[in-house]
């Protein structure tokens, strides 16, 4: 949790840094011995032994003469947002969700298990949310000897040859062994400039009921919407809109319905604050009933002011470029080219939503949703398709 001192966070440098690779080599655990907090805290996580939804964690790192902490020694020089992406190769929608989120991307890859399909997943992903931070953390160096933990690390400087320049730091979270080098290459890492003049748009990856069983009605919380503010600023007071809004049956018919409401208080991390600025993992308390807010209800939908955001949108035309190879289906295939009438999985900001391919022409794509999305041009897209029943990346792009 963020250190109780009066660090004025929310006038801080704010990172968001996503924590991705593949299932079993060490995400959360790292999670923790950078943070403190298990982000897997849900029953069917902690029986499964794997992360299913995304967790977030945030700290305030502070420098006490060259050696970071988290323990409130020193100068408080930066706030960090973790957020724990899933692994497992049928959880892609979620972890797209998480890369959606994030500055700077962690990958892990585990000394002893090396590099693993999720892995060139996981980076291919990376490349198509245009994430251009990222460091490499080769994990569980702690399992293995000196010979076979270099042969690792030159397996995985070919691997990321003509991919990207990223700085490979051998570590054991298990161990806490070489974490300091962790936090001086985020510490190191350049802010992106934040927009704060622009409409406010902010991107919903989690919806929540915060309100215990027993709660009388006049201590009741409305629902809570937890992602992250992409421009703009977001304050107390505000009357905001959701888009594409909760599904309603009328007539026999299915339709979306924006939502509009009241914003009650707001988080930066864990540490309450009057308005909200880009940067960093946040939520909002509205004045939503609760219920809406229950099972990430309304994850994958944009917030912005009344009336400030574009019209949900059914079809899409999309400037894409596909990947060469396919990982995960028996080791790796060919990416074979896109098809009229082919269904596509597409990931937009926080939104999942399966696409019909209705016309290729030049590297545009133009398909038709089955389920609406807010749209910006310029969008990034990811493009997945299903091979032997999995979704599998295989391709990414801009909206137009």
């Amino acid at each position: 949790m963020v250190s109780v001192k009066n660090t004025g966070i929310e006038k801080m440098e704010t990172i968001n840094v996503g924590i991705f690779g593949h299932i079993d080599h060490g995400k959360t655990t790292l999670l923790h011995k950078l943070t403190g907090v298990w982000a897997s805290r849900y029953t069917e996580e902690l029986k499964r032994g794997i992360t299913i939804k995304l967790g977030y964690a945030d700290v305030i790192l502070y420098n006490d003469n060259g050696e970071f902490n988290t323990e409130g020694k020193g100068e408080a020089i930066r706030h960090i947002s973790f957020v724990d992406s899933p692994g497992h190769e049928m959880l892609m929608a979620t972890m797209m969700s998480g890369a959606a989120l994030i500055d700077v991307a962690i990958l892990l890859v585990s000394a002893n298990e090396g590099i693993k399909p999720q892995t060139r997943e996981h980076l291919m992903a990376l490349q198509a949310k245009k994430i251009k931070n990222i460091i490499i953390v080769q994990n569980k160096i702690d399992l293995i000897d000196k010979d076979k933990a270099k042969k690792n690390y030159e397996d995985i400087k070919e691997f990321l040859k003509g991919k990207c320049d990223a700085p490979i730091i051998p570590v054991s979270a298990q161990q806490g062994i070489n974490v300091q080098e962790i936090w001086k290459a985020l510490v190191e890492m350049k802010i992106p400039e934040r927009d704060t003049k622009s409409e406010p748009v902010f991107l919903i990856a989690r919806s929540f009921d915060i309100n215990r069983p027993g709660t009388t009605p006049k201590d009741l919380h409305g629902a809570v919407l937890g992602g992250t503010l992409k421009k703009g600023v977001l304050k107390i007071g505000d009357v905001i809109e959701i888009k594409p809004g909760r599904l309603v049956k009328e007539a026999n018919q299915y339709r979306f319905e924006k939502l509009k409401c009241k914003i009650e208080s707001l988080f930066k991390g864990s540490k309450k604050i009057d308005h909200l600025t880009p940067g960093g993992s946040m939520s909002i308390e509205t004045s939503l009933d609760m219920a809406l807010g229950k099972s990430d209800m309304l994850a994958g939908n944009v917030v912005s002011l009344e009336d400030k955001l574009p019209e949900i949108t059914t079809h899409l035309k999309i400037n894409y470029s596909l990947f060469p190879q396919v990982y995960g289906v028996s080791g790796e295939a060919k990416v074979e080219n896109l098809k009229i009438s082919e269904t596509l999985m597409l990931s937009v900001n926080t939104s999942i939503t399966a696409g019909i391919v209705r016309s290729l022409k030049n590297n545009v794509l133009e398909v038709e949703l089955k389920m609406p999305i807010v749209a910006f041009k310029g969008d990034n897209i990811g493009i997945a398709r299903s091979i032997n029943a999995h979704w599998r990346l295989i391709g990414y792009g801009e909206i137009v």
